[in-house]
């Protein structure tokens, strides 16, 4: 591809000012990549840095990389705040430009006891003394904190950290005081978080991709292990059609089609007859499940099967049902009693009454299951092995409409659903978070793989309530430190007059369906990740004439597309560069570009993500004799050069500039629009001399286009890029073709 005028800039307009030129090493370009495009910092990585704020502010850390990742003190000051607001001086996460800074080692600091933290206030504030520290003459502070690169919901070593000054809890909003220093802990360089333009870099979300409607009225889900296949334990939907819909579904995930569908199963009498499957146990080993089935059944089928083997219990209704502590048996709730089921013969060998009661969740790999007394408040712990009561403990605001009792199987904490908020405690019984929502909670899953907890909850359904509207809702937070993991997805039409919604999660949480018993559907979510940066292009000088490579990269879902962008005027402006949209841009450095900036922008369907800009150095190239070569003819002390002309190479410039080449030998004609055969070129061409003798022209790609992924040329050059990407640029010359005799 070659640029043509107007599609990006090119040479300044005359009288404009070129950008001073950075001089710097393709290691410090990398250390700077990450430095927002608003704030200028010092080159030399071993020395204090200094970020330039919005307001002129200037934020100076005295140590920025090979940090103790276990913990160390760094000394930051700053000056030319205002003195009209407070801030917070901290190590946060970085999320790029006009994104608050956050989470932060030690919060907010609000206490005035923190080490991790400090609160700057103007002189006089109330908070002076005791709680926070006062700005020095001219807006200046001058603070020691330490940090660590793990700690309150903060991991530097997997996004990028900074140290930060922003506006405290007072003004939260105001984005006037961030100012920004990246850091890295020993055995990392400091992240880039690019800067997302219109949701924050890394937002995950999901949506809804399809709906389901082939299981009656879907009451429980399991999405099998083994087989893969989403199984549905579903009542009938009496408003779709004359068939009883009852029984256990067996979907395709991907597409939601049937495979099979048990409806019957034996009752009393042991006769078969149409049941319900009201809620899946867990799975069989390689495919089917175990359930219940309306009201005292016990029974498991796989696809394929006519009919489910079963047993009927003796006693009260069945109210809950998981695996038991042998492959062929069950736990089962019929109220206060609490059994475990041979399966086979449906008796009970052992047996446990509990005060209250309903649900309960098994821990196995702790042998303990939770028993709860929602009337009651209380959370009873039973012991799997001697199957007694070993401790008791308080749900704090549990007495109302029962949610769900579930545990986390990667660290035991038990979570409890009740009316519209989820109770967590450890796996000892403590408190650890309340999570309230504006719905009920109804259930929870869990994926080990990323330590996330998917809970739904569903409207009221009461629309003469001003707190109900109809519409459910998915949360997703992280088991560590409960904090939202992604977008909160609204369910609409998802409310609780028909049934309790439920939920299953495929392992690494890329897809989750959702039951709406009400309205006789499973939805189908994906999540989605806006585009984040993983790569960035670094800053970079090379001679005229020299051919560069950018390189950058960014992860997403969907995967992200790449544009590159240039500008000329120090990140006022920005223009795309025309066809440049692979993660590699090549083009032959001149030194009419000195000064301009290069980014790359990613996009999906989630949003749009921006990497920092790399800034391109030009300097003169190096004057002398041209390259000799060997044989006579060939470029050699008494042969004479080849000559080629070229067309424009320049992403930014549409014409290049003539050379000239003296000595004998062949040449070769340029594409350019003026190049000519003898070497010499007008504006509109490009010429280079290969050979002994005198030269002026510098070495280029023949034929013109230089942009990734638009040429044979081009490709080696990314695939070296590839290759090289930790660099984060390549600078290399283009292997001049030598002729062997004319050409």
């Amino acid at each position: 591809m070659t640029s043509t005028p107007g599609t990006a800039p090119g040479t300044p307009p005359n009288g404009r000012r070129r950008l001073g030129r950075r001089a710097g090493t393709a290691a410090a370009a990398l250390l700077l990549a990450a430095i927002p495009t608003d704030s200028a910092v010092s080159a030399d990585a071993g020395a204090p840095k200094t970020a330039t704020g919005p307001q002129g502010q200037q934020l100076t850390v005295s140590a920025t990389t090979g940090l103790d990742p276990a913990g160390e003190k760094v000394r930051v000051t700053g000056e030319g705040y205002g003195l009209a607001s407070g801030i917070y001086v901290a190590l946060c996460r970085d999320n790029g430009d006009n994104r608050v800074p956050s989470p932060c080692l030690g919060g907010a600091d609000m206490s005035g006891g923190s080490t991790t933290s400090q609160w700057i206030v103007p002189p006089g504030d109330p908070y002076e003394g005791d709680l926070a520290r006062a700005f020095g003459p001219g807006g200046t502070f001058d603070v020691e904190i330490e940090i660590s690169a793990k700690g309150d919901g903060l991991d530097c070593a997997a996004v990028a950290c900074s140290l930060v000054t922003r506006a405290d809890h007072r003004s939260s909003g105001d984005r006037s005081q961030d100012v920004r220093v990246p850091v890295a802990f020993a055995g990392q360089e400091p992240g880039e978080p690019g800067e997302g333009v219109d949701v924050p870099a890394g937002t995950v979300s999901y949506k809804a991709a399809a709906d389901f409607t082939s299981a009656g009225k879907p009451l429980d889900l399991l999405l099998h292990p083994d087989s893969k296949k989403l199984y549905v334990g579903a009542d009938n939907l009496p408003d779709t059609a004359d068939v009883d819909e009852r029984g256990l579904h067996v979907l395709n995930p991907e597409d939601g089609k049937a495979e099979s569908w048990i409806s019957q199963a034996p009752g009393p009498t042991g006769e078969v007859r149409a049941s319900a499957a009201a809620r899946i146990a867990g799975p069989l080993p390689g495919d089917g499940v175990v359930y219940n089935y309306p009201l005292r059944g016990v029974g498991s089928a796989k696809t394929g099967d006519e009919k489910a083997a079963g047993v009927w219990l003796t006693g009260s209704t069945i109210t809950d049902i998981a695996p038991g502590t042998a492959p062929d048996t069950v736990l089962v709730a019929q109220g206060v009693k609490l059994s475990e089921i041979d399966r086979a013969s449906g008796t009970a060998t052992r047996s446990l009454t509990l005060p209250g009661g309903a649900r309960f969740a098994a821990d196995p790999a702790r042998g303990a299951l939770w028993f709860s007394d929602f009337a009651a408040g209380r959370l009873h712990r039973v012991d799997l092995a001697s199957f007694t009561v070993t401790a008791s403990f308080e749900l704090p605001g549990a007495q109302g409409m029962a949610g769900f009792v579930e545990t986390d199987p990667a660290t035991g904490a038990v979570w409890v659903g009740v009316d519209r908020s989820v109770l967590v405690l450890d796996a000892a019984g403590e408190p650890l978070k309340t999570l309230v929502g504006e719905d009920l909670a109804r259930d929870a899953a869990f994926d080990a793989a990323t330590g996330r907890a998917y809970v739904v909850r569903q409207d009221g359904g009461d629309l003469s309530d001003p707190a109900d509207d109809n519409n459910g809702t998915l949360t997703v937070y992280d088991t560590e430190n409960f904090a939202v993991a992604a977008k909160e997805l609204s369910l609409p039409g998802n409310h609780s007059q028909s049934g309790a919604a439920s939920l299953a999660v495929e392992p690494g949480g890329a897809t989750v369906f959702v039951t709406s018993p009400a309205e006789g559907k499973i939805t189908k979510l994906v999540r989605q990740v806006s585009p984040l940066v993983t790569h960035a292009p670094a800053d970079l000088a090379a001679e005229d004439g020299r051919e560069v490579t950018l390189t950058a990269a960014a992860e997403g879902s969907p995967e992200p597309t790449a544009r590159w962008q240039v500008s000329t005027d120090g990140s006022v402006t920005w223009q795309d560069v025309e066809g440049a949209t692979g993660p590699a841009l090549t083009f032959t450095a001149r030194t009419a570009q000195d000064g301009y900036r290069y980014r790359a922008e990613f996009r999906n369907d989630v949003g749009t993500t921006r990497t920092s800009a790399a800034t391109l150095t030009v300097t003169a190239a190096a004057t002398g004799g041209g390259e000799t070569g060997g044989d006579s003819g060939t470029g050699g002390p008494t042969g004479g050069g080849s000559t080629e002309g070229d067309g424009a190479t320049d992403p930014a410039t549409a014409g290049g500039e003539g050379g000239t080449g003296s000595g004998g030998g062949s040449t070769t004609g340029g594409s350019g629009p003026t190049g000519t055969a003898d070497g010499s070129g007008s504006s509109g061409g490009t010429a280079s001399t290969v050979g002994g003798g005198a030269g002026t022209g510098a070495a280029i790609t023949s034929g013109g286009g230089s942009l990734a992924a638009t040429g044979v040329t081009v490709m080696s050059a990314t695939l070296v890029a590839a290759a090289l990407v930790g660099a984060g640029l390549l600078i290399h010359r283009r292997t001049r073709r030598r002729t062997d005799g004319a050409s």
